[in-house]
Order: C-alpha cells, then sequence, then structure tokens
C-alpha cells in the first residue's frame, strides 16, 4: 500500500508543473484526497482537497485560481496543476489519502496514507 509522487522540480515564476501521486494497494476512489506542502521552517498546510462523497475540491486562499486537483480513477492516480508559480509556492509537497473530512478548511489527517513528498523549487 503506497502512494508514489513525481512531477516535482525546478521552475522560474510564472511556470507550471504538474505534481503525480499513483496509488498501489488500494483505491483512491473510496479516500478523500488532498495535497499538502511544507516549506522550510513552516509547518505542513493543507493545499487542496477532494471530498470522497460529492468530489468536490477546495483550495487555501494562496493558491486559488492558480493550482487544479484531479483524479484519474481509471489510472488510480490524482494530479495537482500548478500555474503561475510564484517563489512563496517553494515547498516539499506531498499527497494524501485519508477518511478525514474534505473541506473549506484543509485538515491535515491524522490517519492515512502518504506519498514520500516531491520537492517544487519557484525561482523569481
Amino acid at each position: 500500500v503506497q502512494l508514489v509522487e513525481s512531477g516535482g522540480g525546478r521552475v522560474q515564476a510564472g511556470g507550471s508543473l504538474r505534481l503525480s501521486c499513483a496509488a498501489s494497494g488500494f483505491t483512491l476512489d473510496y479516500y478523500a484526497i488532498g495535497w499538502f506542502r511544507q516549506a522550510p521552517g513552516k509547518e505542513r498546510e493543507g493545499v487542496s482537497c477532494i471530498s470522497s462523497s460529492d468530489g468536490s475540491t477546495y483550495y487555501a486562499d494562496s493558491v486559488k485560481g492558480r493550482f487544479t486537483i484531479s483524479r484519474d480513477n481509471t489510472k488510480n492516480t490524482m494530479y495537482l496543476q500548478m500555474n503561475s508559480l510564484k517563489p512563496d509556492d517553494t515547498a516539499v509537497y506531498y499527497c494524501s489519502a485519508s477518511h478525514t473530512r474534505c473541506g473549506p478548511t484543509i485538515v491535515i489527517p491524522y490517519h492515512g496514507y502518504w506519498g514520500q513528498g516531491t520537492q517544487v523549487t519557484v525561482s523569481s
């Protein structure tokens, strides 16, 4: 059972990246899924999530209009499309699948599955 992330890297401000998170050993469709990030010296924060009940999506204010979360159940994979990247987006990004409710306040799951993290660096 694992989540494997890919797609991080270094990009200039204004650029785009797409993160992927492939699940194995379990079915993503049964879980609330989300993306979180942790910048150096800061606490982990919620970026975006998709509700398992109705598929609603939620975003942190800092990324609204720039990031898009999605899932492909046929590939058992989730994505985070990141556009108009800013230096403040620099962080390690983690995907998660859990039964923690996904809502306007993106709560960090206490229990669930986590990816290994992928570094995103945005230079000015």
